[in-house]
């Protein structure tokens, strides 16, 4: 660690590991503006969260058994909650991303990150799913889903390679939604849920503790647990939180240029390395309104939010269509389209399954904008910093088109949407378990003193690893007894 008298603007740090990366250079944080300019930054990682967890893993649950495992979901969101904040941390004090800070450690992890989010999101579950609810509310055969799903890829493939600016494009789309699928969840909070199933969600928490074991063999390990990893985002997903920090210009992010279309924006070729800000008195002060500002932000947009869809959902589900043991796939959203509909009116129905396409197409075109980021920060970053051509707009967009093509492809096998999520929610909680480690070493080795994870936060952060490290040893211990089948 340098002596803070020597670490001059401009000057090599010496902090961040340069072994596998370029070294960087001295600069001091920028200046925070108010809160209300940097709310959104975590709008693309929750509307992302909205059409696995919480429109069909937690429902579909609170249908099996009631609301005495509501309480994994707000566990779940809060868990990711510390994770997103841990991936903040090191990107307002460097500017990097995660997984860039990751790679300085060992340049491999890039490669196994990228792999992390793209072999689990090659099974479009949200497509499939949001192709069947498109069915829903026109009327169209079923038969039809694997076209639906395909069209739906494609204009999502489309609308993200023309866009100038990707995050602005992303962030407006997504936020738009959200204000939709909140005001439903509002309504249908007040119109249709019962006050006996929102009692449940804490007086059915001993029970649900008690007979934890039941559950697990009814529910199945594999369905619960992926459904507590998809309580929030999920997955490699949670990372991405950098790139979108990155492009709302929070801390240093704000020196990293944005990813631009290929086709209409000006492309930046050089890889996004970052900076390392001295420990000095200005630099404290500035830290530490960016990290409250950030904890507000993800507080709101991701916390909240999160958790209230999360428990609604599951209520407005258990509360209309009530035990529904021997529905299949998503029957059960149709069911509770059909209760909706006799409870309120034929309009609320529509309504219902017009607001549940939202949020699984919000979370297809998240999906597809996060692994492809990820993907393009992390070669180019690496592998590809050398190269001229391949800038990270150019192997975003590709990523892109390789996600559609494979996707659209497994569309036409007739695998389950149900099956396609569970199997997405277990990639993502083998990938959690690594990366919980690596932000625990990462933020406390290579941070300075003032902006280190330190604190509470350690022993939470040490429990979620924990949690995410037993969820992928329990299913590799399945695997190996019961065969791959049995975690699905």
């Amino acid at each position: 660690m340098a002596d803070p008298a020597t670490q001059v603007e401009g000057q090599v740090a010496v902090e961040l590991p340069s072994r596998h990366l370029p070294a960087v250079t001295y600069r001091d944080l920028p200046e925070p503006r108010r809160l209300r300019n940097y709310l959104g930054a975590s709008v693309i990682l929750s509307a992302t969260a909205l059409g696995s967890g919480e429109l069909i893993l937690w429902p579909n649950i609170a249908t099996q058994v009631g609301m005495a495992l509501a309480w994994l979901s707000v566990l779940g969101v809060s868990m990711q909650f510390f994770i997103n904040m841990e991936v903040e941390r090191y990107t307002l004090a460097t500017g990097e991303t995660a997984v860039t800070g990751f790679s300085r450690m060992w340049l491999p992890w890039g490669a196994i990150f990228v792999a992390g989010a793209i072999l689990p999101n090659l099974f479009p579950g949200w497509a499939t799913s949001g192709a069947t609810e498109f069915t829903f509310i026109f009327g169209i055969p079923e038969s039809a889903m694997p076209t639906v799903a395909t069209i739906f890829l494609v204009a999502i493939g489309l609308a993200v390679t023309v866009s100038p600016v990707i995050y602005r494009t992303v962030e407006r789309a997504e936020g738009l939604m959200l204000a939709v699928i909140v005001l439903f969840i509002i309504a249908a909070i007040i119109i249709a849920s019962k006050a006996d199933a929102w009692a449940g969600v804490i007086t059915q928490i001993p029970h649900g503790i008690g007979n934890m074991p039941n559950y697990l063999n009814e529910i199945g390990v594999a369905s619960l647990m992926g459904a507590v990893v998809f309580a929030g985002a999920g997955g490699a997903n949670n990372l991405v939180q950098s790139n979108y920090l990155r492009d709302k210009g929070m801390g240093m992010g704000i020196h990293i240029p944005n990813i631009v279309s290929p086709i209409t924006g000006e492309e930046v070729a050089a890889p996004s390395l970052g900076y390392y800000p001295p420990d000095n008195e200005q630099n404290r002060r500035r830290w530490s309104r960016w990290w409250r500002i950030a904890n507000q932000e993800q507080a709101i947009t991701f916390w909240f939010i999160g958790a209230l869809l999360l428990v609604g959902l599951a209520v407005l589900a258990y509360g209309t269509v009530g035990i529904q043991k021997n529905a299949e796939g998503l029957d059960f959203i149709k069911l509770e389209g059909q209760a909706l509909s006799q409870r309120i009116g034929p309009w609320f129905e529509t309504f219902f399954y017009v607001a549940g396409f939202l949020m699984l197409f919000s979370t297809n075109i998240g999906v597809v904008d996060y692994v492809s980021r990820l993907t393009g920060d992390s070669l180019k970053v690496s592998f590809l910093k050398k190269s001229a051509f391949w800038s990270e707009s150019k192997i975003y967009v590709t990523t892109v088109w390789l996600l559609i093509v494979i996707g659209s492809l497994i569309v036409w096998t007739g695998i389950e949407p149900v099956v396609l999520l569970v199997i997405s929610a277990v990639g993502g909680g083998f990938v959690m378990a690594i990366y919980s480690v690596l932000l625990m070493r990462l933020n406390r080795r290579t941070l300075p003193a003032y902006a280190r994870l330190r604190g509470y936060r350690v022993p939470v952060m040490a429990f979620i690893s924990l949690f995410y490290i037993a969820f992928a040893v329990y299913l590799i211990y399945q695997m190996i007894t019961a065969g791959p089948s049995s975690v699905v």
